[in-house]
């Protein structure tokens, strides 16, 4: 099989570089072109990543690949999209609506941004949970006399509240949903949270955060119908906090359920959903798309951000609650750099491929 050529945009920022690793050997997709900003353009990226002090600002785990060392980065508008498939974007939100709506006038674009997320031809993907919606693209495409498209993923605190929804709503229905976050450090990016801010301490409050999770979760449980998304008749309440963790997001959650539910049956479910998972056998999908423990100490970051190499979404603390006459709470974990980000923008681009949008 020849593989699609791909370009990832914002190469050198902390997303960038997981798309980097992610794509590093990958059996569909090969990285041809990569750019930047101006300031490290004409720079192998080697170089485009080393900081004033001559110290290679590399922020993934494991070593650099190979493939991208000597690779020169470009500028975007110096992209030449003629050899191009694909292109995967990492480019902050400002920035993000110009770069993003160029591309998509020429190719398909997959976005970690949230620039087009709550356009009405958008639909906001995660592989395995929303798959349908993904027709929404050729309308998309349609509207805007594009060549190709942009999917943009969720936020990534949205990101395992909604897959774990998922089979609970659609077995179980889903009337009210409460849901308290616990977000690692990595999550506000280079600059985002201080040492001393966040350090011995916990952060009450991420601007915009609560809006994006209720908006968004709506929107991926929703029903694709005469190619509008109507989105998810759920009562969503969300605290979004940060805390002195550094890679993976902890959620608190309380749902509602239309039927009679317990811990037995929500277990149940989700080996179910294990099963009948769609995206058994894509190259970056993980073993099992969730993990439901019994012990009452999972889960803990430090112990499940490895779990299916970050891609596998973690329950536990499942137990019947009584504030409401059919409903459950839980503890779910979900790797805000791995599901919630890049990786999970390759997947996302695997189920596409599948699908012949790509």
């Amino acid at each position: 099989m020849e593989k699609k050529k791909v370009a990832i945009i914002g190469v050198t920022g902390s997303v960038g570089q997981e798309f980097v690793q992610s794509l590093n050997d990958h059996p569909w997709f090969e990285v041809t072109q990569i750019a930047a900003s101006e300031r490290s353009a004409g720079k192998n990226y080697l170089e485009a990543i080393r900081n004033e002090g001559g110290i290679i600002m590399w922020d993934v785990g494991g070593e650099i690949p190979e493939y991208i060392k000597s690779m020169t980065v470009r500028k975007v508008d110096d992209l030449d999209t003629s050899q191009l498939d694909l292109v995967f974007s990492a480019v902050e939100s400002q920035a993000a609506i110009d770069i993003e709506t160029k591309m998509a006038a020429e190719l398909p674009v997959v976005s970690t941004s949230s620039a087009y997320r709550y356009e009405d031809d958008v639909p906001i993907l995660i592989p395995g949970i929303n798959d349908e919606q993904a027709e929404l693209l050729e309308t998309q495409k349609k509207n805007r006399n594009w060549k190709g498209f942009v999917a943009p993923l969720p936020n990534c605190t949205t990101t395992g509240l909604a897959i774990t929804l998922k089979p609970l709503l659609e077995k179980y229905g889903a009337k009210k949903v409460m849901m308290t976050s616990m977000q690692a450090i990595s999550g506000g990016g280079k600059s985002g949270v201080s040492a001393m801010g966040i350090t011995d301490n916990i952060i009450p409050y991420i601007p915009k955060e609560e809006g994006k999770v209720r908006l968004e979760t709506r929107k991926i449980l929703g029903k694709l119908i005469n190619g509008k998304i109507e989105d998810a008749d759920i009562r969503i309440s969300c605290t979004c906090t940060r805390v002195p963790v550094i890679d993976g997001h902890t959620e608190s959650v309380f749902v509602e359920t239309t039927k009679e539910i317990n811990p037995e049956m929500a277990k149940e479910t989700y080996n179910q959903s294990n099963k009948d998972s769609s995206v058994i056998g894509l190259p970056s999908a993980p073993k099992d798309y969730y993990a439901f423990h019994e012990d009452p100490t999972r889960p803990q970051p430090r112990m499940e951000r490895t779990v299916g190499d970050g891609m596998t979404t973690t329950i536990g603390r499942v137990e019947k609650e009584e504030l409401f006459d059919n409903g459950l709470k839980y503890m779910l974990f979900s790797h805000n750099k791995k599901m919630g980000s890049a990786k999970g923008a390759v997947l996302l681009a695997e189920m596409l491929y599948k699908k012949g949008k790509i």
